[in-house]
């Protein structure tokens, strides 16, 4: 946005020739320049960078104002606008196939949600939260996940398996594709807490789910018990190769989210994947493989090329106490 001054503001040479509106907001920086020398450098540029873009958004007025045309606001709340292209947003986010974005309960609850963001905009703009600092460092931490994401994936988009590979894949992991298998399995699910850790090591050789019943009871710790299913596709590999290889009378734990859950398996049946369905599950997989691979080459990159200071540079040393 042009040369800046030591806290990183727009300077009046530049911004002259910017529309009034944008003069406007450097004299408003200007008048709470004390407030802003208390917010680093990047805090300021990201609240310049916001309000200019709104302004640019917003075109720096009403009188600029058919930016979405009628056909394509769907909704307005007070002065904001809900567009089609709104909606195609959320519905990519939200991995809505082409053939459930005309169903009208997922449409209700999209442009539901929209218009309950639009109205709680209006009410953080009205008072004032864009302007505080711990804001303005969540708006700046969004920002950088945003675009961390999206380089990451364009990066291993770039690096598009071929069939080889994808039937590869397949052969080298069959228990998501042609071996995949439903398990029936009877649990014990509990929530995690401080104090369920040391149970769960307590317990980790049990024999039985009646026996770890027993011990929740007396342990007064909430748990219900029922049967469910477990997708092999959806295990890490080592954990099925282990189930692979159980006993009659083995229980096994796992976590699930906040949950702990001890099953025991009762049954299997086959449920292979082929075909296009297969094919496709195969590139899903192998691209967020490509993005984990990416992530751990920029994390590589970033370390060579980081040099940390004060306290921190004591801090990140390698663990034999070695600088990079």
């Amino acid at each position: 946005m042009g040369s800046t001054r030591s806290i990183g503001l727009v300077s009046h040479t530049r911004i002259k020739a910017r529309p009034d509106c944008c003069i406007y907001l450097s004299a408003q920086l200007d008048a709470r320049s004390s407030w802003m020398k208390g917010i680093s450098i990047k805090i300021a540029r990201l609240a310049v960078l916001l309000a200019c873009g709104a302004v640019v958004l917003a075109g720096c007025g009403k009188k600029d104002q058919p930016a979405a045309s009628k056909s394509q606001v769907v909704a307005r709340v007070g002065e904001e606008v809900v567009t089609v292209q709104d909606i195609e947003n959320e519905f990519r986010w939200a991995n809505v196939s082409p053939d459930k974005q005309k169903e009208p309960e997922i449409v209700k609850r999209v442009l539901g949600d929209l218009v309950v963001r639009k109205y709680l905009l209006r009410q953080a703009m009205a008072a004032k939260l864009d302007r505080e600092p711990s804001v303005l460092l969540d708006l700046l931490r969004s920002r950088e996940q945003i675009l961390e994401t999206a380089y990451l994936q364009r990066t291993a988009a770039a690096k598009a398996p071929s069939k080889a590979d994808v039937d590869r894949y397949m052969a080298n992991n069959p228990a998501k594709f042609a071996g995949r298998k439903l398990l029936s399995v009877e649990q014990i699910a509990f929530p995690l807490g401080p104090n369920t850790q040391s149970f769960v090591e307590a317990n980790k050789d049990a024999k039985s789910l009646d026996e770890i019943d027993q011990k929740l009871t007396a342990a007064g710790i909430p748990h219900g018990r029922q049967m469910g299913a477990l997708n092999s596709g959806d295990l890490p590999p080592e954990f099925y190769g282990v189930i692979e290889a159980k006993k009659a009378d083995d229980v096994f734990f796992v976590r699930a989210g906040q949950n702990g859950m001890f099953f025991k398996i009762k049954g299997e049946e086959r449920r292979p994947l082929e075909g296009d369905a297969a094919a496709t599950l195969a590139r899903q997989l192998m691209r967020a493989d490509a993005v984990k691979a990416e992530l751990g080459i920029a994390a590589y990159s970033a370390n060579l090329e980081a040099k940390y200071e004060g306290e921190y540079a004591k801090i990140m040393q390698p663990g034999d106490g070695k600088k990079n």
